[in-house]
């Protein structure tokens, strides 16, 4: 079967995207959009949701997604408005410093809920409709390199990127037989707002040295590898967790000496 150019395309079909006010989930929306889906922005802040929605020329609909209730609205208004989703993007996240020696049982589950609990909420009744319908579809979840690694200070939200990684391989093998495939982006250092307001330039200090590419991600990347994701071009693809990282996660510790420009193993 010969490949062709309109695979990529997502015309006609919907989209999903979460936390798409602003950062990766925006680009994601506006890359969804682009190559011709008709995209739906879940998104708890009202003014970022209403701006967003507004420059992509989506539905935006003011929604915290780790509540089930507004999940199942969202979900309801997106299917009478838009048609049914066949394509999901679980971006909405959260990160906060928690040291494991300071780390409170409210702490943990802020952050489990805001990275961990509404994959499970979202994907599952998206699902669920794609099953009574008999439709395919595309499920894509956001995680993190610190889903791989150790994330010294940031234990608790290591560890729900984590579990995304593995739901993503349990829940596409639950669902193959239904023809949805599930599937995961694992970025590192992105530029975004969130990025900017942890540091700017001063978090950006020396990042060359460190990732492959010298240079962090532009959120139009993972939007990049997101839309190949949703499209018929990735269509034997299913539990698999795409690192785009500039290629952090093969370097697993090796940098590029400021000085001399040779990889060298340890700190930078």
């Amino acid at each position: 079967m010969a490949i062709d150019p309109s695979d990529i395309l997502l015309t006609g079909r919907v989209a999903i995207v979460t936390g798409a006010g602003s950062g990766i989930g925006r680009g994601i929306a506006a890359g969804m959009a682009a190559f011709g889906a008709r995209v739906a922005i879940w998104e708890r802040d009202p003014r970022s949701c209403a701006e967003a929605a507004e420059s992509i020329g989506a539905l935006g609909l003011v929604t915290d997604v780790r509540d089930s209730a507004q999940v199942d609205d969202a979900l309801r208004r997106t299917t009478a408005e838009l048609g049914p989703a066949t394509i999901l993007v679980n971006n909405a996240g959260g990160v906060f410093a928690s040291p494991l020696l300071d780390t409170t049982e409210n702490g943990w589950d802020a952050l489990y809920r805001a990275n961990l609990r509404h994959v499970l909420l979202c994907t599952q009744r998206v699902a669920r409709q794609l099953v009574a319908s008999g439709l395919p579809g595309s499920v894509i979840s956001l995680t993190s390199i610190e889903g791989v690694r150790a994330a010294p200070g940031y234990a608790a939200y290591a560890a729900a990127k984590a579990g995304v990684i593995n739901y993503t391989k349990t829940a596409a093998l639950e669902l193959a037989p239904h023809g949805i495939r599930v599937n995961a982006i694992a970025p590192d250092i992105t530029l975004t707002e969130g990025l900017a307001q942890l540091g700017g330039d001063a978090a950006l200090a020396g990042i060359g040295n460190v990732v492959p590419l010298g240079r962090p991600g532009h959120v139009d990347e993972i939007a990049g590898a997101a839309v190949f994701l949703a499209s018929d071009m990735s269509a034997y693809l299913t539990g698999q967790t795409l690192h785009v990282d500039g290629g952090t996660h093969a370097a697993g510790g090796w940098y590029h000496d400021p000085h001399t420009g040779d990889y060298r193993l340890g700190p930078p």
